[in-house]
């Protein structure tokens, strides 16, 4: 009736007087993202279609061409002002904050937020590396640098050049670390880093991050250090540390966290630092006679993954990677690369 013609386009205004009449029981964000939308257009019009998407929870790629072209002005004040809010939906809204750069999708993300599935991925390896370094902690009775005792380097989970011919090796080194203050570091960036991430571009994605941050460190150890062992998670946490930074400096002017320059300065030290421990472990160790101490190359192999591969992930909240040119560009190098 109020689209005779059957463009699938009603004003605004109509729309907005539909809605009041017949008390729609629709949600209130998604009403004021859909009249957002409208104010984007020339005619202000609401579309059938998009309206459609809306309710359904997807974005229409004109939806997508809006909020990546900032067409419409948003119709309240920004998320961060809302108040009344319990303490789960406030670490939402600081996700969303931490991570995504654009007003629009920060909205979208806290909105249509669910609890399930939650991030376990992140959460799982942290602990499994706990709980190993207990385990050989409580077995050697040594809670240091664990990697100067005799028995540490026959582990099965340790990587070593020597064996390559044990495929699980090229993985599982990430469960174990040199002592105390690598698996303090390593879980406190999992933890703080991968988590909300987790929380944004779910489980597959950011698995896949880690994960190839980890292959690829055992993979380049094992062509320049060679003689070298190779444990802890820093590939994995190096890939999604430097895949986050390089992230918020490509979208700097939209980033609302607070302090984000003090914050940046702060994790390009800590890493840095790290980095230089490894270097000084792996060539002047302590206790030299003890052999080749593990390599610090998985770091700046996990890096190059992040800042490469993991650019393109982070990059594309809510996009399918398969669309995407550059995706496939940089999974032929990394496939070229294994």
């Amino acid at each position: 009736q109020l689209d005779p013609e059957n463009t699938g386009f009603i004003g605004v205004e109509t729309f907005a007087s539909l809605v009041h009449s017949h008390e729609l029981p629709l949600d209130p964000a998604k009403l004021d993202m859909l009249v957002a939308l409208a104010q984007g257009n020339d005619e202000g019009q609401v579309c059938y279609q998009e309206l459609v998407d809306l309710i359904s929870s997807k974005r229409s790629s004109s939806f997508k061409r809006a909020i990546a072209n900032g067409q419409r002005a948003l119709p309240r004040d920004v998320l961060l002002d809302e108040t009344g809010l319990g303490i789960y939906k406030r670490f939402v809204r600081y996700v969303a904050y931490e991570i995504l750069p654009c007003e629009m999708d920060r909205r979208w993300y806290f909105y249509q937020h669910r609890t399930c599935p939650p991030p376990v991925f992140m959460a799982a390896v942290t602990l499994t590396q706990i709980i190993v370094f207990l385990c050989y902690g409580a077995r050697l009775n040594k809670w240091v640098l664990q990697t100067y005792h005799p028995e540490y380097m026959k582990s099965p989970l340790v990587y070593h050049p020597g064996h390559r011919a044990r495929a699980w090796r090229f993985l599982t080194y990430m469960f174990m670390h040199v002592g105390l203050e690598q698996l303090g570091f390593n879980a406190l960036l999992q933890l703080m880093i991968g988590v909300p991430l987790e929380m944004v571009h779910g489980i597959l994605r950011i698995s896949f991050l880690y994960l190839a941050g980890v292959l690829a460190g055992s993979l380049t150890v094992s062509i320049t250090d060679m003689r070298a062992p190779l444990v802890g998670g820093s590939g994995g946490v190096y890939a999604l540390c430097s895949a986050h930074l390089a992230n918020v400096v490509m979208n700097w002017a939209g980033m609302r966290c607070p302090y984000k320059l003090l914050r940046m300065v702060l994790a390009l030290v800590c890493m840095s630092s790290e980095v230089g421990r490894a270097v000084w472990l792996r060539f002047s160790p302590p206790l030299p006679a003890s052999g080749p101490q593990p390599s610090f190359m998985a770091h700046l192999a996990g890096a190059i993954v992040g800042i490469s591969m993991g650019l393109t992930i982070l990059r594309s909240y809510e996009e399918s990677l398969q669309d995407q040119c550059g995706w496939w560009v940089l999974l032929l190098s990394y496939g070229t690369f294994l």
